[in-house]
């Protein structure tokens, strides 16, 4: 059985998710940020747990936009049956999380195939970021006169990601992902000779832990070093203000050579799952 998870039950979730810390980032870190009441921010969270009561040995997140995540390293059928009894009536797009717990999440939730856009295993790392060679490069934050670069570069991370899907839709969120990179202070750019060459973020952070994200580099200055270059000068910079370790999951052989050099070791996998259109659950297909 679960329930969804109260105030004040913040420190015996977060104790369970930091033994899991690798592939739990997305949850922590939205629960440290945004708490268990915030339902106005796309990343605010409503929290389920298992058991009801007694010491927590599962939790599922639903994000207010419609993103599912979980850590439930034991659970069985019944359990998944449960989470997908939870959310019925819950408009959803798409899940993260461990390989082999999304899989049996979407069995249970009753999503197709054919339903995603997205919807595949990539290898997980993780690094000690005392053992980070720092480079010699220019990093600085992106500004509002970056925003139609960052709206061209996100709109071409989307397809080169698989995420992309009606061209209205991906220009709209490549747009606000743009606006938000400049925000939210957590996106840096690889400068070369005063122009801008690749970009990294950082797309969650909990205690001394940061998930890696959005690193991208424009087809016609592939092939040159640039991202490993903007991901390890990002990480020594947040080693500077005392993060230790850094996660990301790499989308294809050629960034995952690129993280394996830097030190990265491989500790998992981890599904990424986006529907192509937002699906209630429980309504007809």
């Amino acid at each position: 059985m679960i329930r969804q998870a109260r105030p004040g039950e913040e420190a015996e979730i977060e104790a369970f998710l930091a033994g899991h810390a690798d592939s739990s980032v997305f949850l922590r870190g939205n629960l440290a940020e945004h708490g268990m009441d915030e339902r106005d921010h796309p990343h605010g969270t409503a929290f389920f747990r298992s058991p009801v009561t007694g010491p927590v040995k599962a939790m599922f997140g639903c994000t207010n936009n419609g993103f599912l995540m979980c850590q439930a390293p034991a659970a069985g059928l019944d359990l998944w049956q449960d989470f997908a009894l939870a959310l019925q009536g819950q408009e959803v797009c798409g899940m993260t999380g461990d390989d082999g717990q999304v899989l049996a999440a979407l069995a249970a939730l009753g999503l197709p195939e054919a339903a995603f856009n997205v919807n595949h295993a990539e290898p997980l790392y993780r690094l000690d970021l005392a053992a980070l060679q720092a480079p010699d490069a220019e990093l600085r934050r992106p500004v509002a006169d970056d925003v139609d670069l960052l709206a061209l570069w996100f709109a071409q991370y989307m397809r080169d990601t698989g995420q992309a899907g009606d061209q209205a839709d991906s220009l709209r969120v490549a747009i606000t992902r743009a606006v938000e990179a400049i925000s939210r202070g957590k996106t840096r750019l690889l400068i070369e000779d005063g122009v801008p060459v690749a970009m990294t973020g950082i797309n969650a952070e909990v205690g001394d832990m940061v998930q890696v994200g959005g690193v991208f580099t424009p087809p016609d200055r592939r092939g040159r070093g640039h991202a490993g270059r903007a991901v390890a000068a990002h990480l020594a910079e947040a080693r500077d203000r005392g993060i230790k370790t850094a996660i990301l999951f790499a989308n294809n052989a050629v960034a995952a050579r690129v993280y394996e050099a830097m030190g990265f070791e491989r500790v998992g996998a981890y599904r990424v799952a986006i529907l192509k259109a937002p699906r209630v659950i429980g309504a007809a297909a």
